[in-house]
């Protein structure tokens, strides 16, 4: 095991604990499924993925970053700039890629198509966050490989951006409650889970919004931002509509959603109408 792999599944670990203890403790919305049923949906999902991942592309952001700064890839590569300097500037340029690759998932048709496992979830805790369709993982590396070769950042901005992809992404899935003040100020600085819940709504313009996963600055920037679901976090319905029965997300067709299954009306370009005014739990 490598030193890379061995951080990020330490991390991996102690997040998952933090968050799955915490769910249980102070959860912010009641589950519509068995805990149990889920789990065991999205848990070998996760699974399969981390094997196609290291059967088909090991550690290759690490590996492409490297190779990068042997050869002289990337801006980063070509500028004067001091270390620390180009490490933030690594870490935040990977945040806005994958923002925006978040945002091309809801944009083209055949990617949501893939896109639509991690959607379908009946509910949202920290299993959703890492729950993606084997064909979505790896398109989301081949993206991120290229942005890594492109931009040139040092190799550690790279792993760390990747174990803090990794953590916010179980962090703002996260089912658990916090005051709101600690949300309001927290949201400044890190996606939220109140922030990204609403991205979770079976409302299509709140699909549509807070597509960010570690900073929460692209939403604001890039005008996609939406600060409460209309029907109020224990109000809201999580998911999608075309898909609400039970029996339409067990793990052999969750594999096969996105050659088979309905896409619904969910792309940016239909939006939909703006859901009614509630006021937010």
């Amino acid at each position: 095991m490598t030193r890379e792999v061995a951080y990020r599944i330490g991390v991996f670990l102690i997040v998952f604990v933090i968050m799955a203890l915490w769910e249980l403790m102070a959860p912010r919305r009641r589950l519509t499924v068995s805990k149990l049923e889920r789990w065991m949906n999205n848990l070998s999902i996760i699974a399969i993925d981390n094997l196609v991942v290291y059967l088909l592309m090991p550690a290759i952001a690490i590996k492409t970053a490297l190779a990068a700064q042997q050869h002289g890839w990337g801006l980063l590569n070509n500028l004067e700039l001091p270390y620390f300097a180009s490490l933030v500037i690594g870490v935040l340029f990977l945040d806005m890629v994958i923002y925006l690759q978040h945002l091309m998932f809801h944009a083209v048709p055949l990617l949501w198509r893939f896109h639509m496992m991690h959607h379908a979830d009946l509910d949202i805790d920290v299993t959703t966050g890492l729950r993606f369709h084997p064909v979505e993982i790896l398109i989301s590396m081949g993206i991120k490989v290229a942005a890594v070769a492109a931009m040139g950042p040092p190799v550690i901005s790279v792993l760390i951006f990747e174990i803090i992809l990794n953590a916010t992404a179980m962090f703002n899935h996260s089912n658990v409650r916090m005051p709101k003040k600690i949300d309001a100020f927290l949201r400044l600085l890190v996606v939220t889970p109140d922030m990204h819940r609403v991205h979770h709504s079976v409302t299509i313009r709140e699909t549509n919004s807070n597509f960010g996963f570690n900073f929460p600055w692209w939403d604001r920037i890039y005008g996609t931002y939406r600060a409460q679901p209309a029907a109020g976090h224990e109000g809201m319905t999580i998911g999608l509509a075309q898909y609400r029965d039970r029996s339409q997300v067990t793990l052999p067709r969750l594999l096969v959603l996105p050659f088979v299954g309905d896409p619904g009306s969910y792309s940016i370009n239909r939006s939909g109408m703006e859901p009614p005014k509630k006021r937010s739990s």
